[in-house]
């Protein structure tokens, strides 16, 4: 039995016809089609997905009074303000949720557009943690039978969080401010990706010497965004990148997954704030092994078009992605 490409749902979108979501055809040995229809969808627990996602609006509002405390000067915290307090706390609550959710909706959509039974997305609160949550996810209920499909799926997210992350970026170092700091302070140091080494040099040009950007917390949260974006496309098993890499190279992913946490484990030396994602992806990898899951075409081309918007996401990738995220150091060294 071997897939009939041409029988699959029409690229890139299309009607599905009578009702029931096609989710592959196949040929049989006298060569009727069988058509293979995807089992009802799973109920969804929306209570569930809102508590999440007002847990996390509560954690990042939170983290975001804190950052924008620090970069107004005697900005003022008491009882007496407590409603403003929260409205600057949208500034990078509501920013980096638009990132996050609209790289989960990403997926979402086109899964629900390939009849994919997938979950809508979950909200991670982290209230201990500088970014105030960490991230957002979809369960994907049953397998992705093309490469096609999956590609699409996989692709999907990164470039509609980094559509977001974009503009956000620009109007956040924008409303940031430049300032002359003490040599002997101590604090945060961001590693800075190139579309933000861009941003900053075309809104500001070269600092002066003994000056350093204070970032707004619309800045601070696409900074993360970009992080985030970069993590999700490292060419590793089920990350957006590792579904992404298996589309295109078939089998030859595997090598790129094992080089790619090979790098990452590298990396981890250098940037004690990558060790835990790393450890992630050790684990990932030791309990799911390094072959992403084949799907039925696996030795069949997705064709020149989704070849270049493969590259278009590694290029995302490349200038979103900084090896030393955040560091804790002094900013001007003794």
């Amino acid at each position: 039995m071997s897939v009939n490409p041409e029988r699959l749902p029409p690229d890139p979108f299309g009607p599905r016809g009578d009702g029931f979501d096609i989710a592959f055809e196949r040929l049989s040995p006298d060569g009727d089609h069988l058509v293979v229809r995807r089992p009802a969808q799973r109920r969804t627990r929306v209570w569930l997905h809102l508590t999440l996602f007002l847990a996390t609006v509560a954690s990042t509002t939170a983290w975001g009074m804190l950052h924008y405390a620090g970069f107004v000067p005697g900005f003022e915290m008491g009882w007496a303000v407590l409603p403003s307090w929260i409205l600057n706390g949208f500034w990078y609550s509501a920013t980096v949720l638009a990132i996050l959710g609209c790289h989960e909706m990403g997926h979402y959509a086109a899964c629900r557009h390939y009849g994919v039974d997938a979950s809508p997305p979950y909200f991670l609160p982290a209230p201990i943690l500088l970014t105030g949550t960490l991230g957002a996810f979809i369960r994907i209920r049953e397998p992705i039978r093309t490469k096609r499909v999956l590609f699409d799926i996989g692709v999907a997210g990164p470039i509609a969080g980094f559509v977001v992350a974009v503009p956000a970026l620009w109007m956040g170092i924008a409303l940031s401010r430049l300032t002359p700091i003490d040599p002997d302070f101590s604090g945060f140091s961001l590693g800075e990706p190139l579309l933000f080494k861009a941003f900053l040099w075309l809104i500001w040009g070269a600092p002066p010497e003994g000056h350093t950007m204070i970032l707004h917390p619309m800045a601070f949260a696409a900074w993360f965004g970009l992080l985030a974006t970069a993590l999700n496309l490292f060419p590793v098993g089920q990350l957006d990148g590792g579904h992404i890499s298996y589309a295109v190279l078939g089998r030859w992913s595997t090598l790129v997954t094992l080089l790619a946490v090979v790098a990452a484990v590298v990396m981890s030396f250098f940037s004690s704030s990558l060790v835990v994602w790393t450890a992630l992806l050790v684990v990932m990898i030791l309990i799911f092994g390094p072959r992403h899951p084949r799907t039925e075409d696996e030795d069949l081309p997705i064709g020149r078009a989704r070849k270049m918007v493969a590259a278009a996401a590694l290029a995302i990738f490349v200038v979103c992605f900084t090896p030393v995220p955040i560091e804790i150091a002094r900013l001007f060294p003794a």
